[in-house]
């Protein structure tokens, strides 16, 4: 054990780790555009099946039922182990369909996957806990070496509800960055002669190379128009998967233009007017909390800096008028 952490703190084997990291990332930014995919027509895919999903619900007057979980496209191993350890029961979660739809993943194949990771995670990081206790932690006492190993099984159970937040929240960014900007589209549309679900389509079709999450939406919520029930239902759902205040005000709009018959030209400016206001206050409020944020690296990095620059100069002064005494 000696001989290997005395390798692993030799200078050439850090130097060589360092080249190889370096190595590895100049193959990964060279070659990276040459390996992504398009995620428009993957996403589209995805809309094109929750469409005929929803015709057929249509059809069977089963809009509102809940199917049966089916893994169409989940991994084998996965899908084997979810339904054996029948860990949709043991680790149900009431808001989990909803978190998959805000975070962009649809389908059974999600929820299996994400079931699979809440069960085997906490095991995976647990193990490696002990690993690392055993093998480097051998004089730590015996509360430490619990709390690492406890510490890793909660990382790892809290794990896949912490990815889909940040999954969700950098999707509402992405569609947020430009929502009003398709406001002003749909606006243009609409006051031409289009109806809403045609603006939708053609705003879609627009602002995919800008923003590819919100062009799935838009192409999401004009399917939803062709085949729910009622149209308040799709405005509602397109609220609840972007969950965003400024998408709610735009389908509580939308919904009560429809119902009490106002122009929905004249509710698409007054949105995309506070769409635009909301999200300069965005970025005003982020600008404001920059201070804030700077004063803890201000006061660790710079104030010791500068009073060695300012003191320096009068201790060695000091120091020199005692030492000649």
């Amino acid at each position: 054990m000696n001989g290997f952490i005395e390798f692993l703190t030799d200078p050439l084997t850090i130097a060589g780790i360092l080249a190889a990291l370096a190595c590895f990332a100049t193959i990964v930014t060279v070659a990276g555009p040459a390996m992504s995919h398009d995620k428009l027509s993957s996403r589209l895919k995805e809309v094109a099946k929750k469409r005929e999903e929803l015709r057929k619900r249509s059809r069977a007057e089963l809009a509102k039922g809940v199917g049966s979980l089916q893994h169409k496209n989940a991994n084998q191993f996965a899908k084997r182990l979810v339904d054996r350890l029948n860990l949709q029961k043991a680790l149900a979660d009431d808001t989990l369909t909803e978190k998959l739809i805000r975070a962009g993943l649809r389908g059974h194949a999600a929820q299996t996957m994400f079931y699979f990771y809440r069960a085997a995670l906490p095991i995976a990081f647990g193990v490696v806990a002990t690993f690392y206790v055993i093998a480097f932690g051998a004089e730590l006492p015996l509360h430490m070496k619990l709390a690492a190993v406890v510490g890793g099984v909660a990382l790892g159970y809290y794990a896949p509800n912490l990815y889909l937040k940040n999954l969700a929240d950098n999707r509402r960014t992405k569609i947020m960055s430009a929502f009003p900007d398709s406001l002003d589209m749909m606006l243009i549309c609409v006051e031409s002669g289009m109806s809403i679900e045609m603006a939708l389509q053609r705003v879609g079709q627009e602002i995919a190379p800008a923003s590819v999450e919100l062009a799935e939406e838009f192409a999401l919520t004009t399917a939803e128009l062709s085949y729910l029930p009622e149209r308040r239902m799709a405005y509602e759902n397109l609220a609840r998967r972007t969950n965003h205040p400024g998408v709610k005000a735009v389908a509580m709009a939308l919904t009560q233009a429809e119902k009490y018959g106002t122009p929905v030209g004249q509710a698409l400016r007054v949105m995309a007017k506070e769409n635009r206001d909301l999200r300069l206050a965005e970025a005003e409020k982020k600008a404001a909390s920059l201070p804030p944020k700077l004063t803890v690296p201000m006061i660790v990095f710079f104030l010791p800096v500068l009073f060695a620059v300012i003191i320096g100069p009068a201790a060695i002064q000091v120091n020199e008028i005692l030492s000649s005494r």
